[in-house]
């Protein structure tokens, strides 16, 4: 099994600061057992969920709190974790998918070396 890692866009971070304590706590679970196990486990436990071509969500819930968060992959086992939402409805509204593949558009953009 191979490790992964995530990195955050200040998005992310600034979603994550406005969450309750234990919502916090338990999103920020879900990304290290997600780091530790691996995306296959991820995948099986259904906390990650392909949202479309190179975009995915992590699925964090805590009683009836729900937190989503976005990420694609930049190269090998390096992950980036775009933006956050707290789920409201049961679909994924278009506007945080947008959102965040307008954060995705934007990183490439600064980190292309061509």
């Amino acid at each position: 099994m191979e490790k992964i890692t995530f990195d955050y866009s200040d998005e992310f971070i600034e979603f994550y600061k406005k969450l309750p304590t234990k919502d916090r706590a338990k999103l920020l679970a879900t990304i290290k057992r997600i780091e530790e196990e691996g995306l296959e486990t991820a995948k099986t436990m259904q906390w990650v969920k392909l949202i479309e071509k190179d975009l995915y969500e992590i699925r964090s819930k805590l009683a009836s709190n729900i937190q989503r968060a976005f990420y694609f992959q930049v190269v090998n086992n390096e992950y980036y974790i775009t933006s956050g939402f707290t789920k409201k409805t049961q679909k994924t509204p278009k506007r945080e998918i947008d959102k965040a593949k307008e954060i995705k558009r934007k990183f490439w953009e600064e980190n292309s070396h061509e």
